[in-house]
């Protein structure tokens, strides 16, 4: 989830077209976590900075819930170092890219921190 769409658009485009990957996108922190409720993805790239609910608390939700809280969220951001002194606080995320990302390489990099197969 991000709120640029021109970076939902990318992401979304380089996971499904390169990796083959089913995408869903989300333009904010409440939307995808209602999504995240509702259609339990295998995985999540999630934007740290958000209007309304940012991607920290976002993760915060995510890791509350039961329901949510197994789900790897990777961490999209263009503050990488800032991030990496909170990455404990809300349960650790699986992993953090920052922006901006290659987006030949991006399922390459999100398969690496998840431990999938490509």
């Amino acid at each position: 989830m991000d709120d640029d769409s021109s970076i939902r658009e990318v992401a979304h485009l380089a996971l499904e077209l390169v990796a083959g990957w089913r995408v869903t996108t989300a333009a904010s922190g409440t939307e995808g976590w209602q999504r995240a409720l509702s259609d339990r993805p295998d995985a999540m790239l999630l934007d740290v900075m958000m209007p309304g609910m940012d991607g920290l608390t976002a993760l915060r939700r995510l890791r509350d819930d039961p329901v949510t809280r197994d789900i790897p969220v990777i961490l999209l951001t263009a503050k990488v170092g800032g991030i990496e002194q909170q990455k404990g606080e809300d349960g650790p995320p699986a992993g953090v890219i920052a922006k901006p990302f290659d987006p030949m390489t991006l399922a390459d990099e999100v398969a690496a921190l998840l431990g999938w197969q490509r």
